[in-house]
């Protein structure tokens, strides 16, 4: 019999053809995808011409997803894009996205169906590790080791510990998903799960809708895991068998699996958080952070794009008007989210609260264009990393939240409590 294993051993195990598979064990792996973008790109498609590359081992299983400075902002990333573009039609390739079609990464390829449980990933963008939401197993890589796999399809990999995390209790209103993630790194630090698996269980994320354990997932890489993975049920399978592009598989660990050790977090009673500058593990309940004024507001990326989150904006801002002092920049993260976020009325309601409405894109997330920071400048974003720099002038600050506390402080023109924006019982002794 093999030993037990966890639901990340299980899909390293069936992907290198083994009965089983321990940590620490290097092993060698069959991958259903890899990707790249038109940062990573380039230099893996140079280094796969470098190789002898003539073909692609399977034309459809890489993806290439021109996303990080879309709409192209200068002729240097207009160059980076074309090599992608000369390239997916050299190869015939089924899945690259461009123009109209293209959106964030992370967000494109599960709700394209391109990525699917059960599935080894591999992906040159740290956050890669978004698909385990669907139970996958995905990570990121460098660019050579994206043209390796784009050779081979095969990778190397270290099977890695998993920690476990489980949430339990009862989810107050606004905390979402974001949140959560953001008070588990806070607690694990931005390298407590280095080339950890992360396993997200407990009846808090059974409950979880697909956005939010998304979101989760994609930030496992902030506590510096390998892959965030959330075990697949029904909600994982009403959500990816409508738009699956290959047959999925469902793993769960098994009983008896070994964990380096079990983080549990009891959610009652807790309020949303902010991660401070200039760490995704500073975190701070919202109410310690209200004295911050703030310059922009970013609400999209491949960690809070997607309708969910345009919903929950648009919630607060009905009726209301953004702070005239914060430009508040609204980034549906694919064409299927702007597309549904129009046909809601959303984007009537974000223009009359004096929003700006960008295409998808990476964008600002990266300091790349449509939101750049000045020196001195503060912003709240949706997104998932605050460094030193991360959106503009090194002397500039992020702070990380969920749609709903960027929504309530474009509004208060200072981190706020979207209860504050409602006049709520959390709003009560706050400063208007």
């Amino acid at each position: 019999m093999p030993r037990p294993m966890t639901i990340g051993e299980k899909i390293l195990a069936r992907a290198s053809g083994s009965k089983a598979v321990n940590p620490g064990d290097i092993i060698l792996a069959k991958l259903d995808l890899c990707l790249g973008n038109d940062i990573t790109a380039p230099l893996a498609i140079q280094a796969f011409r470098e190789n002898g590359g003539k073909k692609v081992f399977d034309r459809r299983r890489v993806a290439l997803v021109p996303d990080h400075f879309t709409p192209n902002k200068d002729i240097k990333s207009a160059e980076q894009a074309k090599i992608l573009r000369d390239f997916a039609r050299e190869q015939n390739l089924v899945y690259y996205w461009d123009q109209g079609e293209c959106g964030v990464e992370h967000a494109l390829l599960p709700e394209q169906g391109v990525v699917v449980p059960g599935d080894l990933v591999i992906g040159a963008d740290s956050h890669t590790c978004t698909y385990g939401a669907l139970g996958a197993f995905s990570t990121g890589v460098g660019s050579t080791d994206l043209a390796a796999a784009m050779l081979t399809g095969k990778a190397w990999f270290k099977v890695p510990q998993t920690i476990k995390l489980v949430f339990k209790g009862r989810l107050p209103k606004d905390v979402t998903g974001k949140d959560l993630i953001l008070i588990a790194i806070g607690r694990l630090g931005v390298e407590g799960a280095n080339y950890r698996a992360i396993e997200i269980t407990g009846p808090v994320i059974d409950k979880l809708s697909m956005e939010g354990r998304l979101t989760m997932s994609n930030m496992a890489i902030e506590a510096g895991a390998k892959t965030g993975i959330v075990p697949a049920d029904g909600i994982t399978r009403a959500w990816a068998e409508k738009r699956a592009q290959r047959k999925p598989r469902y793993y769960e660990s098994d009983a008896g699996a070994e964990y380096e050790r079990i983080e549990i977090f009891d959610v009652t009673g807790i309020e949303p958080v902010v991660a401070m500058p200039h760490l995704p593990s500073n975190v701070a309940p919202v109410s310690k952070a209200r004295d911050v004024v703030i310059d922009q507001v970013i609400i999209g990326s491949c960690t809070n794009g997607r309708i969910e989150d345009m919903r929950e904006a648009a919630r607060l801002m009905k009726g209301r008007k953004v702070s005239p002092r914060v430009r508040t920049i609204i980034i549906p993260a694919t064409p299927a989210v702007w597309s549904q976020s129009m046909k809601e009325g959303l984007f009537k309601i974000f223009m009359e609260a004096g929003c700006v409405i960008s295409p998808p894109t990476c964008g600002p997330c990266l300091g790349g264009h449509m939101g750049i920071l000045a020196k001195g400048e503060k912003a709240v974003a949706t997104t998932n990393r605050n460094f030193v720099g991360r959106m503009g002038h090194v002397e500039s600050e992020v702070y990380l939240a969920s749609a709903g506390v960027a929504a309530a402080s474009a509004i208060k023109g200072r981190i706020a409590l979207p209860d504050e924006v409602r006049g709520d019982a959390w709003a009560k002794g706050v400063k208007k």
